[in-house]
């Protein structure tokens, strides 16, 4: 039997607040959007992948605060969630709040544990600098260097990426041809880690070696809106199951 890989995926979720105007009235409507459904849908039919979705509202109380409980999962997935609901807490006149869980990240990585970031709007730097990852313990671990402003970099026409190092493994048994992206967040890639993957000449896929572990950058959504022709594409759950894979070093 081939070893069960356990991906534990943050991220990807937020509450909406909707105002109606109809002439004199006003109706707040409420709702919850989860774009990471698609992403565990496409590896819950892989019998050696274990997936576990922690949304924002969650990880904010419950993201684990020690390398230990951390450790439970092989592969750890950073997407459209920012560094607050990570370092800071509920409890924000508590002294101390907790540990910084940023910090556990990076000792997680260090022994051995696989990290992924991907893009979106609450992702690197992001959107008005909200998701704040530059100059942070996250920025140390990646194969790419994030920048100090807002990086998105829109895509409205399409954009399709191009793979510069097709034998890696985390292309294994993936189709040549690539689906439209949207757009993605524009980092610079290090020396110490290998670009797999490019927009232009600016990263779209990076590893790297970090002590005993493995890190990488996704650059663009692997859920809607930037994502959304990747979602709808054959290779989806195949291509995130060998990058889970690579990243525990089960392959």
């Amino acid at each position: 039997m081939a070893q069960k890989t356990r991906v534990l995926l943050v991220g990807e979720t937020w509450f909406v607040l909707r105002m109606h105007i109809k002439g004199f009235d006003m109706v707040p409507l409420g709702g919850y959007e989860d774009f990471g459904a698609c992403f565990v849908d496409a590896l819950k039919q892989f019998d050696d992948i274990e997936i576990v979705h922690m949304p924002n509202h969650i990880a904010l109380t419950s993201f684990p605060r020690t390398k230990e409980e951390l450790g439970e999962f092989d592969v750890v997935i950073l997407s459209d969630c920012g560094k607050n609901t990570l370092q800071l807490y509920p409890e924000l006149f508590s002294v101390p709040m907790g540990p910084d869980r940023l910090d556990v990240i990076k000792e997680f990585v260090s022994d051995g544990g696989g990290f992924i970031m991907a893009g979106g709007w609450n992702s690197f730097q992001g959107m008005r600098n909200i998701p704040g990852y530059h100059d942070t313990v996250i920025e140390e671990i990646l194969p790419v260097e994030i920048k100090s402003c807002d990086d998105r970099i829109e895509k409205p026409q399409g954009i399709i990426p191009q793979i510069v190092m097709a034998d890696h493994p985390i292309f294994d048994g993936i189709p040549n041809s690539w689906p439209m992206f949207l757009g993605y967040n524009g980092v610079k890639a290090k020396s110490e880690g290998d670009v797999l993957a490019k927009f232009g000449e600016d990263p779209f896929i990076a590893v790297r070696e970090f002590n005993k572990g493995r890190t990488m950058a996704f650059t663009s959504d692997l859920s809607k809106h930037w994502g959304t022709a990747l979602v709808e594409w054959e290779a989806y759950g195949k291509f995130w199951r060998n990058c889970a894979k690579w990243l525990a070093k089960h392959v």
